[in-house]
């Protein structure tokens, strides 16, 4: 007889549900693999209980995407916990994850080092860098390791963009709904208000950016772009009252 799923296996799940991209779900994932290993379940298992909650995706039933069925209450029960608090979730879960694959002493350690006001602050930096962890590698499974403007796919060149920044808001910080990926460029020029994106998610360029002598790469990665539209994840598309709220402060 199966056994039933534990609370931190769940967060697992969900974990791996977010950083692997959607259609990726199969039993010979490397990934899944790898964790079914540390759980003593099986790939096939562990690949139905990430379709199970693709079943819970609102995003995915709005296509017509149903996923798996049979999913439990306590499936349910985590996935609205995600849907509530991001924040405290995506710290829970990488936590969870970090236990089960054996990396959470060593990354405690490795911060612990560099934390300057001892345990407390130690705590909150591994904390802080869950949280970032998770948004990153969440936010990039979601575009297929793409940037939505150009089509980049030199992960080292990518960054994680918050629509509403970091700091405006804690509650937000690990949503994927507030998260758009970028290359390096369109991310700084997309933090400082210079580009936006209109309600039809296409590109709008500051005349900051185009007026003057514009250097041919000036013109050829912002004038010439203008009007693009944004490439959408197929999951956690980017909330539209966040983008509204980016380009009330987009400076024209």
């Amino acid at each position: 007889m199966p056994r039933n799923w534990t609370k931190d296996e769940l967060l697992i799940a969900m974990n791996l549900y977010c950083r692997i991209p959607f259609g990726q779900f199969d039993q010979s994932n490397e990934h899944i693999c790898a964790v079914a290993e540390k759980m003593s379940r099986t790939p096939g298992s562990l690949a139905m209980k990430l379709s199970n909650l693709a079943s819970l995706d609102s995003y995915h039933q709005s296509r017509g995407v149903v996923g798996l069925k049979g999913a439990s209450k306590l499936d349910r029960e985590v996935w609205a916990s995600f849907q509530h608090d991001w924040t405290g979730m995506a710290e829970k879960s990488e936590a969870a994850f970090e236990a089960l694959m054996s990396g959470t002493q060593i990354l405690e350690e490795t911060v612990e080092q560099q934390a300057p006001d001892g345990p407390s602050e130690s705590q909150r930096f591994v904390k802080v860098r869950r949280v970032q962890k998770f948004f990153r590698d969440t936010v990039l499974a979601n575009y297929e390791g793409k940037c939505a403007i150009t089509g980049l796919s030199a992960s080292q060149l990518l960054v994680a963009s918050h629509i509403i920044p970091w700091s405006e808001s804690e509650a937000r910080r690990a949503d994927p709904t507030n998260g758009l990926c970028l290359n390096a460029l369109h991310d700084k020029a997309f933090d400082r208000h210079l580009i936006t994106f209109d309600e039809d998610y296409r590109l709008v360029v500051s005349s900051l950016l185009k007026k003057g002598k514009a250097s041919e790469f000036q013109t050829a990665n912002f004038s010439k772009l203008e009007g693009k539209t944004l490439t959408l994840p197929h999951r956690f598309a980017p909330d539209p009252q966040a983008l509204n709220v980016h380009r009330n402060s987009f400076i024209e």
